[in-house]
C-alpha cells in the first residue's frame, strides 16, 4: 500500500470503522497522557483510561447522544493546558486527548470525517518528538533524512497501515476484534513515542 493508496483508504472509513480507527490511534498515544500526568503529578491517569475505555465500549453498544457531551466536557477538564507547563510532555499527552476528543465527535457527527486529520496528528506527535530528541541542529535536507528513517516514523507508519487494512477487511464490530484491535493498539503499554507505562 502505497502513501496514496494509504489515504485513499483512510478517506474512505465511515462509520464504526473509523471510530474504531481514531480509538485505536488514541489508544497508541494513552501513555503519553499517563506518563505526563503522573510526572507533573496530575491524579487524572485512571479517569482518562475510563474514558478512553468506555470510547472502546461504544462500538459494540448503543450509547445515549446525551451522554457525549458530558464525556466530551469532561474530557476538556482532563486535558492538560500546554500554555500551563514548561515540559516537552504536556504536546504529546494533549494530542492525546485531541485524538480521544475526535473518536467521542465521531459518535456524536458521525457524517464528517475525520480520520485523515486525525492520522496525521499521530504522525504529527511522532514527528516533533523526533525532531525535538535527535534533530537539534540538523539541517532540512538532514532532517528529512533521519524522519525517513527513524524507526518511530517507520513503527507509525505500519502501525496506521495495518490498522486501515484490517478495519476494511472487517464486516461488523465483534467483540473479538474490537478486543484485537485494541490490544494490538496498546501495544502492550508503549506509546507511538516508543515510551512505556511499565518503565
Amino acid at each position: 500500500m502505497n502513501a496514496n493508496q494509504f489515504l485513499k483508504a483512510i478517506a474512505q472509513l465511515q462509520g464504526w470503522r473509523e471510530c474504531a480507527f481514531l480509538l485505536a490511534l488514541a489508544e497508541r498515544s494513552f501513555p503519553n497522557y499517563a506518563l505526563f500526568a503522573d510526572a507533573v503529578g496530575l491524579k487524572t491517569g485512571g479517569k482518562m483510561r475510563q474514558m478512553l475505555d468506555l470510547g472502546w465500549d461504544m462500538l459494540q453498544k448503543d450509547v445515549a447522544e446525551s451522554a457525549i457531551p458530558q464525556l466530551l466536557a469532561k474530557l476538556e477538564t482532563l486535558s492538560p493546558d500546554v500554555e500551563a507547563y514548561d515540559a516537552y510532555g504536556v504536546y504529546p499527552a494533549f494530542d492525546f486527548c485531541q485524538l480521544l476528543e475526535q473518536a467521542l465527535l465521531n459518535r456524536l457527527n458521525p457524517a464528517k470525517h475525520r480520520a485523515t486529520e486525525a492520522s496525521q496528528m499521530a504522525t504529527g506527535t511522532v514527528m516533533s518528538f523526533v525532531e525535538v530528541s535527535e534533530g537539534e541542529g540538523l539541517d532540512e535536507d538532514e532532517l528529512v533524512r533521519l524522519l525517513d528513517q527513524h524507526p518511530l516514523m517507520k513503527e507509525d507508519k505500519a502501525f496506521q497501515r495495518d490498522l486501515v487494512l484490517a478495519l476494511k477487511r472487517q464486516r461488523t464490530p465483534t467483540e473479538q476484534f474490537v478486543e484485537r484491535l485494541q490490544a494490538d493498539a496498546a501495544n502492550e503499554g508503549v506509546s507511538n513515542l516508543g515510551i512505556s507505562l511499565s518503565e
